[in-house]
């Protein structure tokens, strides 16, 4: 790889890619739209930082004050391309002048067709293939589970601790977190078992160990609490997202495949967060070369546009019968072309090789920050997919409360950044995979500066 392949120069951009911080954040024209919001919208709908967005290039969002923040969030992984993508916008311009919506099920057209095909080619597998589109992350997931309970014949669906796949019934019910979305919002689908994680950082005889022993204990419990014959599915985040950006203990993913081949248990691989070159890879189940029977997709694919996907092997996917998939939004032509865009701009930019040189970037400075500083015991992720889990030093006891004060300071001094896990003490980081190296290592310094008060 050439030096111009591994160095993140800036791209052309619209607005000038600096961090610029005019008043205190929130300002004041942030605060007032924020009144006003209180006063319209229920206080479910929560927000990480109420500022309120203007406009956003590569990697800025600028708000109504003025102030020019650097964006580490993405949207949630969302506009892997950056926002405001010039093919993109082009794209979606160009077809919103032609027609917004016919319904793909009324009266079809090429680009629906276009992104499946493209999805069936770059999805991982060398089989032939389907596609399902629809809108969200949560209705990729809920169709996956349809399709492969159909399929199999069988109904019981094993999720994971620490998983989160959604907030409609059937994937608030596979999220394991309680607080905020399920609490008081069931009661919950049936059929849907739980499973321990390999979790490198907590598992108790340490992460050497992790990999085989979660797997041997999964495998277990499904054979004695569920039975292998009466599983749908094997339902999984290659990497969690909401649940901390915990990746998998080496092997564990690959045993778990193994087991569904051995008892036709579909392999689900809820690719929502970690697809479209977010890891380093084009998905993340490539990393331990998976294969997964049914791939959910959402967030990057689209650019910012509501696009989802289910991707499948087509024996499993033919088997639906007609009329059973399907939706009035799904595959809107707006949100095709966003995607196809998307697509090119992946493939001719190399955002997986983007993506690897910020993980390169990134988890050094993470690493070194962490010697300095105890209570970061933990660095991981892949890629442009990485966090940092805060403890009480001397312990691994989760600190959500100095998690919550870290961001805080971040976001006052002009760096946009999200925090998640079970335990609220997680900080992660999901920079645009076009962002600059400098603006990049500005975040970083931001980030340090926090710690240091």
């Amino acid at each position: 790889m050439t030096s111009q392949d591994t160095t993140l120069a800036a791209s052309a951009s619209r607005l000038p890619q600096e961090r610029r911080v005019v008043t205190e954040i929130p300002g004041p024209r942030s605060r007032a739209l924020h009144e006003r919001r209180l006063a319209a919208v229920p206080p479910g709908v929560g927000s990480v930082l109420p500022v309120y967005v203007t406009d956003a290039d590569g990697g800025v969002v600028v708000d109504a004050d003025g102030n020019s923040l650097i964006d580490f969030g993405s949207g949630i992984a969302v506009t892997n391309v950056g926002n405001a993508n010039p093919r993109v916008a082009a794209r979606v311009k160009a077809q919103a002048e032609r027609f917004t919506h016919t319904c793909f099920m009324v009266a079809p057209y090429e680009s629906y067709v276009a992104v499946c095909e493209n999805l069936n080619r770059i999805t991982p597998g060398d089989h032939e293939k389907r596609s399902l589109l629809v809108n969200s992350g949560a209705e990729a997931v809920e169709n996956a589970v349809k399709i492969a309970r159909y399929a199999t014949g069988r109904q019981a669906v094993v999720a994971f601790d620490h998983g989160y796949h959604g907030r409609t019934l059937l994937t608030m019910t596979l999220t394991a977190k309680n607080m905020p979305y399920k609490q008081g919002f069931g009661p919950y689908a049936p059929e849907v078992y739980r499973m321990p994680l390999a979790y490198p950082y907590r598992w108790p005889t340490g992460p050497d160990d992790c990999g085989p022993e979660a797997a041997a204990l999964v495998i277990e419990q499904i054979t004695k609490q569920i039975g292998p014959t009466n599983v749908a599915a094997l339902l999984i985040e290659p990497i969690q997202g909401e649940g901390g950006f915990i990746e998998p203990a080496p092997g564990f993913l690959p045993a778990l495949a193994e087991f569904g081949r051995a008892n036709g248990i579909l392999f689900i691989a809820d690719e929502v967060q970690t697809g479209f070159a977010r890891t380093g890879d084009l998905f993340a189940c490539e990393h331990e070369a998976i294969v997964p029977d049914l791939v959910a997709t959402a967030k990057g694919i689209a650019g910012g546009l509501p696009l989802a996907a289910v991707t499948g092997r087509a024996d499993i996917m033919d088997k639906v019968h007609g009329g059973g998939l399907g939706g009035t939004y799904g595959g809107n032509p707006l949100a095709c072309e966003a995607a196809l865009a998307v697509l090119e701009e992946i493939e001719e930019g190399k955002l997986t090789e983007r993506a690897r040189r910020i993980g390169e970037i990134m988890l050094p400075r993470l690493r070194a920050l962490a010697t300095r500083h105890p209570a970061i015991g933990d660095v991981r992720g892949r890629g442009a997919m990485i966090a940092i889990e805060l403890v009480r030093e001397g312990t691994k006891e989760p600190d959500p409360e100095l998690t919550a004060r870290i961001a805080r300071r971040c976001h006052e001094n002009g760096l946009l950044v999200l925090t998640t896990g079970t335990y609220g003490n997680v900080m992660r980081f999901l920079p645009p995979l076009v962002i600059s190296e400098e603006l990049l290592s500005e975040g970083l310094d931001v980030l340090d500066a926090a710690f240091a008060s």
